[in-house]
């Protein structure tokens, strides 16, 4: 475990020297982040201006999961996806190759190979819109339901990352994944709404199919105070079972890879 923190360390350096060399542009990534954030705040506004609720979610508790969206967002476009991105490039032209030679797993040097660092911009905006939120509530939340989401926030990433792994591993048998991922990305921005404003068809998708409930009503939830005993078992339990999931795919994905210089 020591020695692939000190990888993701060296790869996290790699990232921060080479966006740091262009500081310009990485202040001006972080500026063109959080306007999006905000733009992405303007369906919620405009729904919640017509009425003070839905389906018991008020305005700051929908802001609440519209936190830990921003959140698992920077962590997605931040982490998960430049890497995932660049692992179906090299299967695609065959660099692949090179690391299956390196001495660690594949997965996890594959998990951590690019960073986005100026998504930080993106965290610190939901962090900020979380504290406006409870703002708005009229009182914070106490520490134990902070702990609590915290924990399924990590979940909710866990979670993410075991569905995105899935799909990157199908790269492994089909050449092009484009339309595949830029679909998951439309689903997963459904997590910025409370799943309970869903139909119940559709509650029911994106609780237990694709887990979007899990990613962010959950944990909203939880901070939240409203999250009960089953639904915690279930999410950790989910985003663990996902999280195998993805290990089994990816194993079953190398196994059928056919080196470039074979």
């Amino acid at each position: 475990m020591t020695k692939y923190l000190r990888l993701f360390r060296v790869q996290l350096g790699i990232s921060v020297a080479q966006a740091m060399a262009y500081r310009a542009n990485f202040l001006l990534e972080g500026v063109f982040g959080i306007a999006n954030a905000l733009l992405t705040l303007l369906p919620l506004i405009v729904v919640y201006a017509k009425a003070d609720e839905f389906n018991n979610w008020t305005y700051p508790d929908a802001l609440v999961v519209m936190a830990y969206f921003q959140a698992l967002r920077a962590i997605l476009e931040g982490v998960i996806s430049p890497s995932l991105v660049d692992l179906v490039q090299n299967i695609r032209n065959g660099s692949f190759d090179y690391v299956l030679l390196k001495p660690v797993d594949a997965q996890m040097l594959v998990s951590a190979a690019r960073y986005e660092p100026w998504k930080i911009f993106d965290l610190l905006f939901a962090i900020g819109l979380a504290v406006y939120a409870f703002m708005l509530r009229g009182y914070p939340p106490s520490v134990p339901d902070v702990v609590f989401g915290l924990a399924l926030l990590a979940s909710g990433a866990v979670a993410m990352y075991g569905l995105w792994i899935i799909c990157a591993a199908l790269a492994f048998w089909v050449g092009r994944l484009d339309n595949l991922m830029f679909l998951l990305g439309s689903i997963f921005d459904t997590a910025r709404w409370p799943v309970a404003v869903f139909p119940g068809i559709w509650r029911l998708f994106f609780t237990f199919v694709i887990p979007v409930a899990v990613m962010t009503t959950f944990p909203a939830m939880a901070i939240l105070g409203r999250l009960e005993p089953r639904q915690a078992v279930g999410t950790l339990v989910g985003a663990i079972a996902l999280l195998a999931v993805s290990r089994v795919v990816w194993r079953a994905a190398l196994r059928s890879y056919t080196s470039a210089s074979s």
